[in-house]
């Protein structure tokens, strides 16, 4: 996966400059030890400052660390592209994303994904209050999943969205746990909210990890290059039972990702399957 590829990538940088840096710093330390121990002879220097050699390690100090910063940010800006053009591929591609609208909850999760088209509209000719109406209306249906994803289904404007939207969520006890399904291959964008408290979305295997705030929207985009099915946490402490808060992350192709939204846009809201 190019997510994991990515941060081994930085954390190898990152590990050998730490290294190298504590290697200098011990050898240094032992020089003095050893050369100025009791019996040695030789004596304090007679100098009590040493600008020059002060100031170049405080360039060498700023110099590295810059250049993490940099390093660091670059990555992060690779794997997190911000912007419409740039969430469609690195590669020069220019399909729209696949947008899944993620909501926390205590504790288990709720993965929408809207009609083809339904965010582009939210987000055009609607004016300021286009987002905050959708939040609040994913809030809402977040309230209908800490239920179970059942009941009444509320006003007739509800029903008609969750007939436009497949639905996944559960309640994540007794093994059931909701599944995230994405496609191979393409780009994928996560629009992550919170119902209640602060949560974490973290998928350990593809090093995929965001913070999800109650009364705003985080965004991010990753595309999995393989099919197969990994295990998701809360990696943010929620309360009681958020060591049972988890889920399932599974890619499957194009082709059966389409089928899969189209069956269960005519389902409705589905619940999650055993682990």
């Amino acid at each position: 996966m190019e997510q994991r590829r990515v941060f081994a990538q930085v954390l190898t940088v990152e590990t050998v400059i730490a290294s190298v840096v504590f290697l200098l710093v011990l050898t240094a330390l032992l020089y003095s030890l050893i050369r100025r121990r009791a019996g040695a002879g030789v004596g304090p220097s007679p100098r009590s400052e040493r600008p020059r050699l002060e100031v170049s390690y405080l360039a060498a100090l700023v110099v590295i660390a810059a250049g993490l910063v940099v390093y660091t940010a670059s990555a992060n800006d690779w794997m997190h592209p911000g912007g419409d053009a740039q969430a469609a591929g690195r590669g020069g591609g220019k399909a729209a994303p696949v947008e899944v609208d993620v909501t926390a909850f205590q504790w288990c999760w709720k993965f929408t994904h809207p009609a083809p088209g339904a965010h582009q509209a939210a987000r055009s000719g609607h004016g300021p209050d286009a987002r905050p109406a959708a939040d609040a209306h994913h809030a809402a249906e977040a309230h209908h999943a800490a239920d179970g994803g059942h009941g009444s289904g509320g006003a007739h404007g509800q029903r008609s969205e969750r007939a436009r939207a497949a639905t996944t969520t559960a309640n994540c006890r007794d093994g059931r746990l909701p599944t995230l399904v994405v496609p191979t291959g393409r780009t994928v964008r996560i629009n992550l909210t919170s119902q209640d408290v602060i949560h974490s979305l973290w998928v350990p295997a593809l090093r995929y990890k965001m913070d999800a705030f109650p009364d705003h929207t985080n965004s991010f985009t990753f595309t999995v290059d393989k099919e197969g099915r990994w295990i998701g946490r809360c990696a943010e402490f929620c309360g009681d039972r958020h060591h049972a808060m988890e889920f399932w992350l599974k890619a499957v192709s194009p082709e059966e990702y389409d089928d899969w939204v189209s069956q269960h846009q005519q389902d409705g809201p589905t619940g999650g399957a055993a682990a």
